[in-house]
């Protein structure tokens, strides 16, 4: 079987009280860093009309069962008339516990990733933000935490976001997409700023991945968010979506960092395969860069992938399950022997060896769906131009 070497790692991000609760630390009590000045473009990765972190090549190699393969361009749209605003995961690898606003090729590999691609449905806005660094997580999962303050880059965040409203928005409708540590601060952010407020009739949706968004048992909303409900359709706007992908042969175990909730409540989970319910197709899009050994993955048996990016259609499905183990994305890879593409996929987070479990297929939960959640933000996107005439 093969494995993703483990080359980042992302940070826990969970819902407490409305506060951001994360595996970094204690928080700083020292003097209250300086505001960051959103009106210079240096401290956004991604601001609509510009050549930045979004404006990436996203070909993709399309690998069917029988091995034949596809080139599948992509084009941005600039004349989108809503907007996509991106908050990125634990990836700095600054040496201090909150990273500064200097953006890496880490910060810039991450758009590449998770948020370029819907650029062909919006325009892209994504704020760089003083985020607990991966040495903060590292630190502390090594026993030795560091004092990383944790309010801190969700009021970069806020700042930002509210930039972008006064300068920006003129009133479109947005859509709002993180994972792990971004989808928590934008968890925060939803409450505290949008939930129940006059903005909150411009929220096409919210894409939060890799996380436990926290809804009461058998209802959509009156946990994390008091307003907002889970989607159910792909028409339908307003609606949060919310994930934690495991393989179905590795389920979380009992010290899973996702898919549980306290008491009466339980870890949110919609498909982006089938927001109705059930199990789907995922339309993935895989990275093809080397791993650290130096090697490319064998998509397709015996032939060379020269694309950032890879497509398998029918290999991968998802469904959401609910059980004694939580309530997550179950991934099932349906590799056949015979066929010539690959059996399997990359994505586990390996440490010395062994398959971390608890963190499932979390580095991939956008990989995973990606298609699909592009798919999707198009038709919300229709139908919220459509009743906002």
């Amino acid at each position: 079987m093969f494995r993703h070497t483990f080359t980042t790692l992302v940070i826990t991000s969970s819902i407490v009280g409305g506060a951001v609760a994360t595996t970094a630390g204690a928080q700083s009590t020292s003097t209250p860093a300086a505001k960051i000045d959103y009106s210079d473009g240096k401290n956004w990765l991604c601001q609509a009309g510009r050549k930045d972190s979004c404006a990436v090549d996203l070909t993709a190699t399309v690998v069917a069962a029988d091995g034949k393969l596809t080139k599948e361009t992509w084009q941005n749209n600039s004349k989108a008339a809503v907007d996509c605003f991106y908050v990125y995961p634990t990836v700095s690898l600054d040496t201090t516990p909150n990273s500064d606003m200097n953006a890496g090729p880490e910060e810039h590999n991450v758009v590449l990733a998770q948020f370029a691609r819907f650029g062909s449905q919006c325009r892209t806005f994504a704020p760089l933000y003083r985020q607990v660094t991966l040495t903060a997580l590292r630190a502390n999962m090594s026993g030795k935490p560091m004092a990383a303050d944790r309010s801190l880059g969700y009021n970069d965040v806020v700042n930002a976001w509210n930039y972008y409203l006064e300068h920006d928005n003129k009133g479109r409708g947005v859509v709002l997409i993180g994972h792990s540590q971004g989808s928590g601060v934008l968890t925060q952010l939803i409450k505290n700023e949008i939930d129940g407020k006059p903005i909150q009739k411009q929220l096409i949706s919210a894409i939060l991945m890799g996380t436990s968004l926290q809804v009461p048992k058998g209802k959509d909303v009156g946990g994390a968010f008091k307003e907002i409900p889970l989607c159910h359709s792909e028409t339908q706007i307003g609606c949060a979506m919310a994930y934690a992908s495991f393989r179905s042969t590795v389920p979380p175990p009992a010290n899973s960092l996702f898919g549980r909730a306290p008491e009466g409540m339980m870890a949110a989970c919609t498909n982006p395969a089938n927001l109705r319910g059930g199990s789907g197709q995922l339309h993935s899009y895989f990275s093809n860069r080397a791993r650290p050994e130096g090697n490319a993955f064998e998509w397709s048996k015996g032939a060379k992938i020269d694309t950032p990016f890879v497509s398998l259609p029918g290999l991968v499905t998802a469904e959401c399950v609910n059980n004694e183990h939580g309530s997550y994305l179950e991934i099932t890879v349906h590799g056949n022997p015979v066929d010539a593409r690959t059996d399997d996929i990359t994505g586990d987070v390996i440490t010395n060896g062994q398959v971390q479990a608890n963190w499932g297929l979390h580095l991939i939960d956008a990989h995973l769906a990606m298609g699909n959640l592009v798919d999707i933000v198009n038709k919300q996107a229709k139908t919220y131009l459509h009743q906002h005439k």
